[in-house]
């Protein structure tokens, strides 16, 4: 569907009848889940305060409430069923409170189905690609409408929306929505739909203006970042909108997420090499060191594809930095299926995983297979990974030691008098220094590396 709607119409809409009503209701978003998602409840925070609204920290002290929620494991679901139930009690206190749904389990069909038989205190529901339906069923909401709910898929309902961001230096752009893949354990496209690009222009004009109001760090998003364009009339590709984000004036650095390994080309490197504000690191999913697990999860790309990349943006930089994600416990993946991801982990030396337990999600064709590893057997090789991945790390982050890396400075440390950033390299650094450094980059001669970071003093 693409049908549009007036958004402002709507938010003028709201705001009228609270003036009225001589309220300034306090409205509380939590996001769940991914950066994508929390790029979308910045754009909800954005449509509550231009109709007026005052944003909560906690919900018990909110006269709106939005769940903007993640469907990606099954236990993500349970957690916000039981989080609703404690908004109940804050509703029974509170009768003229508004309780609304979002994300991605907005758009399964049997969540929805036992919203509106077993929570009918929840008033709004909304899919991902219906964001600027908010003020339209607060609208319907108020004007004495049981429920609102919009569950259909549109095309680009969030384009031009404003945000309520919540860094001042650190912002995430979404250059597409929604994917192609359907890898065999993921329910990202049965919850965000199809691919859909957003136009390059409106990319590089959010990103000028982002930059001209001082942020230091954009952050591209997608399911799939490298299948950016292929949707666009107009022939543009991902590392052809790096390449023009480089060239954009100002003082920033550019990172991006997530990059699918079948896409991710010598292009794609020769770009991340050769522009001076994409960040020397790319974070490359492999999620299984087995083609036989690699071919069950549908990804479309083997080991040997794979270290292709790795092997060609190392023969430029040969400690160029790599992150992956990796699932442990595939449906019946073997000791052996196991032992290649440990070997892959060794070859190719992560600055960091981030691994998961696999976890069946209803709905993916993962979940149909019978599987016979026990959780138990599970966790002991998630044990296994980790520990090996604390070793390599110990020793990758020594190359550092020596150099001058340089630095966004996010904020304190957990250490007493120390601050915390991240290099272009998107590692984690740590120096003694004060918050008056916050969202600047400083440059840090590097002393000692840790196994989850390194740490240095400024030069």
């Amino acid at each position: 569907m693409n049908q549009e709607i007036n958004v402002n119409e709507y938010i003028s809409a709201v705001s009228d009848i609270l003036v009225k009503r001589n309220t300034k209701p306090r409205a509380c978003v939590r996001s769940f889940g991914c950066q994508l998602n929390f790029s979308d409840g910045e754009k909800i925070k954005g449509m509550l305060v231009k109709m007026g609204c005052e944003m909560a920290e906690k919900e018990e002290n909110a006269d709106i409430v939005i769940y903007n929620t993640c469907a990606v494991r099954e236990n993500a679901e349970d957690r916000v069923f039981g989080n609703l139930g404690f908004l109940k009690h804050y509703k029974e206190k509170n009768p003229e409170m508004i309780i609304g749904l979002c994300g991605c389990m907005a758009s399964l069909e049997h969540v929805t189905r036992k919203l509106k038989n077993s929570y009918r205190f929840v008033d709004i529901v909304f899919s991902p690609s219906a964001l600027d339906r908010l003020p339209k069923l607060l609208l319907e909401k108020l004007s004495g409408s049981r429920y609102a709910f919009d569950t259909n898929e549109y095309n680009m309902s969030s384009e031009g929306l404003y945000q309520e961001r919540d860094s001042s230096f650190k912002a995430s752009v979404p250059i597409m929505f929604g994917c192609n893949n359907f890898c065999t354990y993921c329910i990202v496209p049965y919850v965000r739909g199809r691919e859909r690009s957003r136009k390059p222009e409106n990319i590089i004009q959010e990103v000028e203006k982002l930059v001209q109001n001082g942020y230091k760090e954009i952050m591209l998003l997608g399911q799939n970042v490298n299948s950016y364009g292929k949707d666009l009339a107009e022939s543009v590709d991902f590392p052809e909108l790096l390449q023009r984000i480089n060239e954009i004036d100002g003082d920033f650095v550019v990172r991006f997420m997530s990059s699918h390994p079948k896409d991710a080309g010598k292009k794609l490197i020769d770009t991340i090499i050769n522009c001076g504000k994409i960040g020397k690191h790319l974070h490359l999913p492999v999620q299984s060191g087995s083609n036989d697990i690699l071919d069950k999860m549908n990804r479309r790309y083997t080991v040997e594809k794979y270290l292709e990349t790795i092997d060609y943006a190392r023969s430029f930089i040969p400690d160029f930095s790599f992150t992956t994600d990796i699932i442990v416990g595939f449906p019946n993946e073997s000791e052996e299926d196991f032992e290649k991801t440990l070997s892959l982990m060794k070859r190719v030396k992560y600055d960091n995983i981030y691994s998961f337990i696999y976890s069946k999600r209803s709905g993916t064709k993962a979940a149909e297979i019978e599987d016979m590893v026990s959780d138990e057997e599970k966790g002991k090789r998630m044990t296994r990974l980790l520990s090996l991945q604390r070793e390599i790390s110990t020793e990758s982050y020594k190359r550092f030691i020596g150099r001058t890396m340089r630095v966004l400075v996010d904020g304190k440390s957990k250490t007493e008098g120390y601050m915390t950033g991240k290099s272009n390299e998107f590692v984690i650094v740590e120096f003694e220094g004060d918050k008056s450094l916050v969202g600047s980059f400083v440059n840090v001669k590097i002393t000692d590396a840790k196994n989850w970071a390194v740490t240095g003093v400024i030069i």
